[in-house]
């Protein structure tokens, strides 16, 4: 089938599909990574290295092994999995809320690094002022480690919805690749490939290409208009 052949949903359908589970997914690895990576920098933790590790090893292995590991977590037998079933009376394997998932774990790992390097460069000497004029420790996340680590912020939520767009490996694995309910834009590139359609390909490419540089020029720009 050529481009030409598509009607504009069917062509816009996986973009749209992938911009909404790159928006939910970064917003919320963002609150998680950004949680975890204050509490890991608040002050030294016994298994802290254990914890770390554990935090980045979907940046190493596979995308394969990380959606069977999910598979078995969220799965109809995983516990995860089950309990989601129970609240809301469907599996989660096979839905769009399947590819948030993965991209939440996928991506965690960027958030989590950027953050815990932003709150590591903020002046200790500043939170110890504050915890020492009374501020509680949400006082002192919210009004200093916070506003001095906004930069890394910005970085980690740009880094966050950038992976969320592009995963998919695991994606494949959990959401699958169900046209109008869990094809994203990268499952659908692969397979236009795949079947030699590679308008198709080209079109939705140029799609994601644009959105990601218009994100990191946007960045880009405020980082510029920060430093002056």
């Amino acid at each position: 089938m050529r481009l030409s052949d598509w009607t504009w949903e069917q062509w816009t359908e996986p973009l749209l599909l992938s911009l909404r589970i790159a928006l939910i997914a970064s917003v919320i690895v963002l609150a998680l990574g950004t949680l975890v990576a204050w509490l890991m920098t608040k002050k030294p933790l016994r298994g802290a290295l254990w914890l770390e590790t554990l935090f980045m090893l979907p940046l190493v292995l596979p995308p394969t092994v990380v959606g069977f590991l999910l598979l078995v977590v969220i799965g109809r037998r995983g516990l995860a999995g089950k309990a989601y079933e129970w609240l809301f009376g469907q599996p989660v394997i096979f839905t769009w809320m399947a590819a948030v998932i993965a991209a939440v774990i996928v991506a965690f790992p960027l958030v989590y690094q950027t953050m815990k390097n932003g709150f590591a460069a903020v002046d200790k000497h500043l939170v110890e002022a504050a915890r020492s004029a009374g501020a509680s420790e949400w006082q002192v996340f919210r009004h200093i480690s916070l506003p001095l680590a906004s930069r890394s912020l910005m970085t980690a939520y740009l880094l966050g919805f950038a992976r969320s767009l592009g995963e998919f490996g695991a994606t494949l694995m959990v959401a699958g690749n169900i046209p109008g309910v869990t094809q994203t834009t990268p499952t659908a590139i692969y397979v236009a490939v795949e079947s030699g359609n590679m308008g198709l390909a080209w079109a939705w490419t140029g799609a994601i290409v644009l959105v990601s540089f218009v994100m990191l020029y946007l960045t880009g720009r405020r980082s510029d208009r920060l430093d002056k």
